[in-house]
């Protein structure tokens, strides 16, 4: 299992959407997750930023694959870029891995 996280910043004015898009996510991005092996997926909001972490059954790298590969991923990110400003890797197709500095058990 790998711990993987992201962030991205939600355009202004946007925040309600977003909010309610993530509320209403569609059953196929769901399923495309769980292929992924992403679980434990939780997205926290600061003012205009998000902060989203999940864990990976079968490592980042192969959860970045899975979602690369997916036309619904593909879809989900152009319903989502009138609400939010995400940098992606040009190499993965996925956010820039963030490093992580501190881990507590």
């Amino acid at each position: 299992m790998e711990r993987y996280a992201w962030k991205a910043v939600i355009k202004p004015g946007m925040t309600e959407e977003y909010i309610r898009r993530h509320e209403e996510i569609w059953p196929e991005m769901k399923d495309v997750l769980r292929r992924a092996g992403i679980y434990n997926y939780s997205i926290w909001l600061s003012g205009n930023e998000v902060f989203g972490y999940y864990e990976c059954l079968h490592g980042a790298e192969f959860a970045a694959k899975v979602q690369a590969s997916s036309p619904i991923v593909d879809k989900w990110n152009e319903y989502m870029k009138d609400v939010m400003v995400m940098e992606m890797d040009p190499e993965t197709g996925a956010q820039p891995l963030m490093k992580q500095v501190f881990y507590f058990t």
